[in-house]
């Protein structure tokens, strides 16, 4: 669907091709648990799309991924970054030369005393990379201010996305706001790390940088089947998480302990983490929309809502879910979760190919109009996503299949202490849209069921009570 522009890359003359690895090149032993994201092919399309969108001829695209962290905490990279290349490892970067469609990975040196405390990294030398990720040409990134210099001498352009970085949990929506309050920070004042770029660029290389934001947002869009597999394993994941949290709801029962729960079923089933913070909000917590505490003990005959899903391979689901702590539906409750569910249905049903987000709200707000319900209604209905939550792309555009959203009504009631929101994850297909987090019920017959049945924070292990007295004991918060 690129067009035949992709055809001339993979055509295109040289040693080192966009595309992927040189087919004479030897296949070397790849050490255990060592990746390429979702291969190397996925990984080499998206350059080779990136090249045809930018349209230019002349010029280089530039894409740092992160440094090291700054704290014992696991290293996450850049999701544009991660992209483009599949590289999970830190210190790295990509060149492509857009006349003959080169393509350049750096990294670092080889470090054995980081190997030995760290385990394996991937450095220039490896012999395997190329092999792994498609990318012929490996270079030490103390490298890339000289080759820099020879792809793209002084009057050149440069093109990079200037999209803040965003790594696990992160959303573009978070971090522009962010970096926007600490370069307005009198005692602070740092550029963010896109815009430090742009002017290095410019004052050191004398470069003209071209934004390609744009072209990798209508990219990400519309989502490849590889991407679609990787929303249906975030799907999957989610959905097992949060019904675990169905039959562990009772009173008594700590919001940070679902949280905690979730949490673990999550990783168990082999996600990388959250795709954003935990949202287990009971009683009138239900009520603040991204409310992240997780401090409260649920109580008999409140509402809980949950919104809180994983990433999975980089790609991440939303789910959110609202039942009642005992089990026990009040008139009001249940008047008001039908009436969200009716709308989240009727958006739901609104998805087709040549549809638009705007539809599918209107959809949604039509059902509550109808139950005198849309004033208590204070937010959107859809959000695009994929590599994040609230995922990059013009809502305005016209829906074409492989693009992924939220459908997500709620109705907040203040008068009654009760907050109820609905959200599924759905891709558009050629007849009408997936929905890849229907693994958890929605309808209040089988969520009353999962909430009565016996959850794993009902656990009782008379070995373990011999072996260590004390051990079920814990402390409860109020």
């Amino acid at each position: 669907m690129v067009g035949d522009m992709l055809l001339s890359l993979v055509l295109a003359a040289g040693c080192v091709p966009l595309f992927g690895q040189d087919s004479t090149a030897a296949q070397l032993a790849v050490p255990e648990g060592q990746v390429c994201g979702l291969g190397k092919a996925f990984h080499a399309g998206r350059r080779a799309a990136l090249v045809e969108a930018i349209g230019a001829h002349e010029g280089v695209v530039l894409v740092r991924g992160l440094p090291d962290t700054r704290a014992y905490t696991r290293f996450e990279q850049d999701k544009t970054f991660w992209y483009l290349t599949g590289v999970e490892s830190p210190n790295a970067a990509l060149l492509i030369d857009l006349k003959s469609t080169r393509a350049i990975l750096f990294l670092p040196a080889a470090s054995r005393m980081k190997e030995t405390w760290e385990g394996e990294l991937w450095d220039a030398s490896d012999a395997w990379v190329p092999q792994l990720t498609g990318i012929p040409e490996v270079r030490a990134n103390t490298e890339l201010e000289q080759t820099l210099s020879e792809f793209a001498p002084k009057g050149s352009t440069v093109w990079v996305s200037m999209e803040p970085y965003i790594e696990l949990a992160g959303c573009a929506d978070r971090a522009r706001p962010a970096d926007a309050a600490q370069a307005k920070d009198a005692f602070d004042g740092r550029a963010s790390r896109e815009a430090a770029l742009k002017t290095n660029l410019e004052t050191k290389f004398g470069l003209v940088v071209k934004d390609c934001a744009a072209q990798l947002a209508e990219l990400r869009r519309v989502k490849t089947p590889e991407e679609i597999d990787a929303l249906r394993r975030a799907g999957r994941s989610g959905a097992l998480a949060m019904i675990e949290a169905m039959r562990s709801t009772k009173p008594g029962v700590g919001e940070w302990q679902l949280d905690a729960l979730m949490s673990f079923v999550q990783r168990n089933e082999g996600a990388r983490g959250p795709a954003y913070h935990a949202i287990v909000g009971s009683g009138p917590n239900a009520l603040a929309l991204h409310y992240s505490a997780s401090s409260r003990v649920l109580r008999e005959k409140e509402m809980l809502l949950i919104d809180y899903a994983p990433e999975y391979d980089h790609y991440d689901c939303d789910i959110t879910r609202s039942w009642p702590t005992d089990g026990e539906w009040t008139p009001r409750m249940a008047e008001i979760y039908d009436a969200v569910l009716a709308a989240q249905t009727a958006g739901i049903a609104a998805v087709k190919p040549g549809a638009t987000m705007r539809e599918v709200e209107a959809a949604c707000r039509k059902v509550l109009t109808e139950r005198g319900m849309e004033k208590l209604l204070p937010h959107g209905c859809c959000h695009y996503i994929g590599m994040e939550v609230h995922d990059v792309g013009d809502g305005g555009k016209l829906f074409v299949p492989g693009v992924a959203f939220t459908v997500e009504p709620g109705v907040y009631d203040p008068a009654s202490g009760i907050g109820v929101r609905i959200e599924d994850v759905v891709v558009v297909t050629e007849t009408g849209c997936e929905v890849v987090s229907e693994l958890v019920p929605r309808e209040r017959e089988a969520i009353t069921k999962l909430v009565r049945s016996s959850g794993m924070l009902e656990r009782d292990d008379p070995e373990l009570r011999r072996l260590v007295p004390g051990a079920f004991s814990q402390p409860r918060k109020n």
